[in-house]
C-alpha cells in the first residue's frame, strides 16, 4: 500500500483530515523541557528537548489525528544532532501507527527560511 492510501486510511480511522506540523521552534518550547535536560553538549542538549517535546505532543494526538509533518528547517539549523532528533521523532510518530510527511521545500516563509540560513 502506498503511502497516500495509507493516509487516507489513517484518516477514515480517526475521523479526522488534521496533519500536525512538527515546527520546533526552541525559542517556544517551554522551558520545562530546557530545564530537565542535562545534556552538556548544547547540540545534543537541543536536539534532545526537540526529541522530547515532540515526543509528547506525538503521544497527545497519536489517537486523534493520522499524521505529522515534521519542518526538517528546525532540525537542520542543528547539524547532525537535529538531524538525528529529526529521525528519531519521525520513527516515534511511525511507532505510533503515524503517518509522517517530511516537510523539506526550500524557499519557503520567513522563519523556516530563517532556520534554513542558520544551517547553513
Amino acid at each position: 500500500m502506498n503511502v497516500v492510501d495509507k493516509l487516507i486510511e489513517k484518516t477514515i480511522q480517526t475521523k479526522n483530515p488534521t496533519v500536525i506540523g512538527l515546527d520546533p521552534d526552541v525559542t517556544k518550547i517551554p522551558t520545562c523541557y530546557k530545564s530537565n535536560c542535562n545534556n552538556s553538549n548544547p547540540l545534543s542538549a537541543i536536539a534532545e528537548v526537540i526529541y522530547e517535546f515532540n515526543c509528547d505532543i506525538i503521544d497527545t494526538v497519536a489517537d486523534l489525528v493520522p499524521a505529522v509533518k515534521p519542518q526538517i528547517a528546525f532540525y537542520e539549523m542543528f547539524g547532525i544532532e537535529g538531524m538525528k532528533a529529526f529521525k528519531e521523532t519521525c520513527k516515534y510518530a511511525k511507532e505510533k501507527g503515524m503517518i509522517v510527511i517530511a516537510d523539506a521545500k526550500r524557499g519557503d516563509i520567513g522563519s523556516t527560511a530563517k532556520g534554513y540560513s542558520n544551517a547553513y
